[in-house]
């Protein structure tokens, strides 16, 4: 009983941080700004860059982060697992590419990557190359969770299989 009380109590306390950074207009999920320095930094520590295809009019996308993205990055064990990045299709404002040399609008990487549903979440390795099965739009909120450690998972094994890990 104790277990279930302090469980309760730490998700309480998780979907209040939540609460507290939607309602101060904070997003967990940070905004892309160089996708070459991320992927990068995400690689070198085995782990995948996660791209969070989103746009600011999207309900979905807010019940994603919401729900799942923003308690999954107050979660430290998160942080071994995944670098997360959003990208807002509906902004003017243009990143640093995977290459380093261009720049580029979220829209324009959507077009690359064939993306034309909100939200769509993206598994990449350093050179922005697909590294499992993408996640489209939300369909069972509760399965979510799982199905992103999954892809996580899925994700990692690629990254070691293809022996760009250095552990």
């Amino acid at each position: 009983m104790k277990a279930d009380g302090r469980k309760s109590t730490r998700r309480t306390a998780a979907l209040g941080a939540v609460v507290l950074l939607w309602v101060s207009g904070v997003h967990a999920v940070p905004l892309a700004s160089d996708l070459h320095t991320a992927g990068s930094e995400a690689e070198s520590d085995c782990k995948p860059l996660l791209l969070e295809f989103s746009d600011s009019g999207c309900s979905y996308c807010h019940l994603l982060e919401s729900e799942v993205l923003d308690p999954t990055l107050l979660n430290r064990d998160y942080d071994r697992r995944v670098l997360m990045r959003k990208l807002l299709l509906d902004s003017s404002t243009r990143l640093r590419d995977f290459d380093g040399d261009h720049r580029v609008s979220a829209r324009q990487l959507a077009d690359r990557y064939g993306i034309s549903v909100t939200p769509t979440l993206l598994f990449v390795d350093a050179r922005g190359e697909e590294l499992t099965e993408r996640m489209v739009g939300v369909t069972t909120l509760e399965m979510y969770g799982g199905y992103l450690d999954a892809a996580l998972d899925a994700a990692r094994a690629k990254l070691q299989a293809l022996q760009r890990c250095r552990d």
